[in-house]
């Protein structure tokens, strides 16, 4: 297991929900929600310097046949922007198939009702995807998904 605090991310289209994970990549809380537009990106560079992050782990929406929809493409296009803005550090995309519907069942297990519950799902589904991907590191020895390259400025010139 790679040591270092890792921030976990659910991109939503209102909001964004941000885990992180102690520095010995155990375990994984709740950390913040960021309202999604204006400023969103800078908000999320700020919490990976912040919480001095070695890497983020971004959660991707794949389709249950596991192909990528319109969804997917919205949430490699927001990554492409947090990576160029926080490089080097960088942002591994990672399977979050059902991670909603996972914390929204935690949450109600809980017993955390309604707009209660609505107001805090994205930071729960955002601890769905960050500690699934330390488990399955610590699992398996190597980190899971993929890490978004960043293209250079050369290679935007060509």
């Amino acid at each position: 297991m790679r040591p270092g605090v890792r921030l976990g991310i659910d991109p939503g289209d209102a909001r964004i929900g941000v885990a992180r994970c102690d520095p010995s990549g155990v375990i994984a809380t709740p950390l913040e929600t960021v309202a999604r537009g204006e400023g969103d990106v800078a908000r999320l560079a700020a919490l990976v310097a912040e919480e001095g992050a070695m890497e983020v782990v971004m959660g991707l929406p794949r389709s249950l046949s596991g192909g990528e929809g319109p969804a997917a493409h919205k949430v490699r296009r927001f990554a492409r922007r947090l990576a160029k803005r926080i490089a080097p550090v960088p942002v591994r995309l990672v399977d979050e198939r059902l991670t909603t519907v996972t914390a929204e069942s935690m949450l109600r297990e809980r017993g955390r009702k309604g707009a209660d519950r609505r107001a805090v799902v994205d930071m729960a589904a955002a601890v769905v995807i960050l500690q699934h991907a330390l488990d399955a590191e610590q699992a398996r020895g190597e980190a899971p998904g993929d890490v978004l390259t960043v293209a250079t400025n050369e290679e935007n010139q060509g």
